[in-house]
């Protein structure tokens, strides 16, 4: 949803897409100083993220104030990207995308399929290259000048020195660049500003000092050309989509489980949900119970391994979750919200009880699983034969061989294909995240369940259904 009135088609736009040689150079904090930064000169900031990622657009609302955006290059096809894009920044003076891993790390080694290269090249937005120049001087030249030249299709805004010594190591390297790319500033290391990392990724923001992005945008203020960013990004704004017909009045009422345990939703999936019908009725499982008159239950992704006393201790959500679900409510959940409507979890060595819509057991630590999907459907909530794309990243697995039905067919980006999409009455759980705009009749399909169950359809919904598109 927009927060003001478009911007006029010739009004200047300023994007840049945030990279880095690798991961944990500092992309994540160069960015949410830059949002911080340009927020403080009264500029209006979009904040996007390439891939995946659920975390880092977290750090982005907070720093913008803004719903955060994901572009991806692999689960979205290019015309959704663009029209994602145009249409966040209508009313933008300037975009911000952070990248994803290495500049030109994707799905897979024969392209940059999915990478950050690649939605840049796209989007045709310029690279602002940051590089930790800890433990390089001259070298780092070579560096620069091998990232800057690999792919002659990509545009360089500039490059950033991160965890620089001080004034004469940054000098050195722009001395040993010789102006070849514009070093548009140097940042002095700073280890007091690095956002703690977990399992799945940074803490999240409510869990950091409060006053952490406006330290980062004093840091950036401090040694970073400012100007000359902007002017090196200034791009033609786009033309963003022609405005849909208005939604009609909510037909259902969703409950979407949002707390600090449950937190991965991408922005675009929620907004198609209330396009397609829903009231979206937030509420926490932590410490809240299960909202009055609903019709249907969303429980995303997140943190239940950190919050599994709480979430145990609220006995009487879990019991209404529970009975919704054996009254043939239909719930939607992934990943976190798998683990949640299962019996119990299984926390190093500690029993916690969950929901027990799901006739087994989820135990953790296990292995990562990481990595894109496709998913057929063949049944559930979405019908059958619905293609949409995704992703898996959990550390969490199921113990033994689930006793449900499956109603999904995947296959990742090696081609590897499983069954999977656990389907128990009207309930689908999934370690799969889902994005929605890859195909939003999944959304729509959705939405007419809880609709029938509102109408009285019950436990007779649990067959497969024709998706309405």
């Amino acid at each position: 949803m927009r927060m003001a009135p478009d911007k006029p088609t010739g009004s200047p736009l300023s994007a840049v897409v945030v990279a880095g040689t690798h991961s944990g150079v500092g992309k994540t904090s160069v960015t949410l100083g830059l949002i911080g930064a340009f927020r403080r000169r009264g500029l209006t900031v979009q904040p996007f993220k390439v891939g995946p990622d659920f975390i880092d657009p977290l750090h982005h609302q907070h720093a913008s104030g803004r719903p955060p955006r994901n572009l991806d290059g692999w689960m979205l096809d290019p015309e959704i990207n663009l029209e994602r894009f145009a249409g966040a920044t209508a009313d933008a003076d300037v975009a911000v995308i952070e990248g994803v891993m290495g500049l030109f790390d994707g799905s897979e080694g024969k392209s940059d399929r999915g990478s950050t290269a690649e939605m840049a090249k796209l989007l045709g937005l310029p690279v602002l290259l940051v590089i930790d120049a800890s433990a390089m001087a001259r070298s780092a030249a070579a560096l620069i000048h091998g990232y800057t030249s690999f792919d002659p299709d990509l545009g360089v805004a500039g490059v950033i020195l991160n965890n620089v010594g001080g004034e004469i190591h940054a000098g050195m390297i722009r001395d040993a660049v010789a102006g070849a790319v514009p070093i548009l500033g140097a940042l002095p290391r700073a280890k007091d500003l690095v956002v703690p990392e977990r399992h799945l990724g940074l803490h999240l923001p409510h869990e950091t000092r409060a006053e952490y992005v406006d330290q980062l945008a004093t840091l950036i203020e401090e040694h970073i050309d400012l100007d000359a960013l902007l002017a090196n990004s200034a791009i033609e704004r786009r033309t963003a989509p022609a405005a849909a017909t208005p939604s009609p009045p909510p037909r259902i009422r969703l409950a979407l489980a949002r707390d600090e345990a449950f937190c991965f939703y991408y922005t675009d999936n929620l907004e198609l949900l209330e396009q397609a019908g829903a009231e979206l009725v937030p509420f926490s499982p932590i410490d809240e119970p299960l909202p009055e008159n609903i019709d249907g239950i969303y429980i995303g992704g997140g943190y239940p391994e950190l919050h599994a006393n709480k979430l145990a201790a609220n006995t009487s959500t879990r019991d209404a979750i529970r009975e919704f679900a054996s009254s043939g409510g239909p719930i939607y959940a992934e990943c976190g919200g798998l683990m949640y409507l299962a019996d119990t979890l299984e926390l190093d060595g500690q029993t916690h009880p969950m929901c027990g819509v799901l006739p087994f057991i989820t135990t953790m630590p296990a292995p990562l699983a990481i990595g894109y999907v496709e998913v057929t459907t063949i049944g559930g909530l979405f019908g059958s034969g619905q293609t949409a794309r995704g992703h898996l990243f959990h550390h969490s697995t199921i113990a033994g061989q689930p006793d449900t039905d499956r109603c999904y067919e995947i296959k990742n980006s090696r081609g590897e294909e499983t069954q999977e999409g656990y389907l128990i009455q009207n309930v689908l759980a999934s370690y799969a995240h889902l994005h929605l705009a890859s195909n939003p009749a999944l959304a729509s399909a959705f939405i007419d369940q809880c609709a029938s169950f509102r109408t009285g359809g019950g436990a007779h919904r649990t067959a497969t259904v024709d998706v309405v598109s």
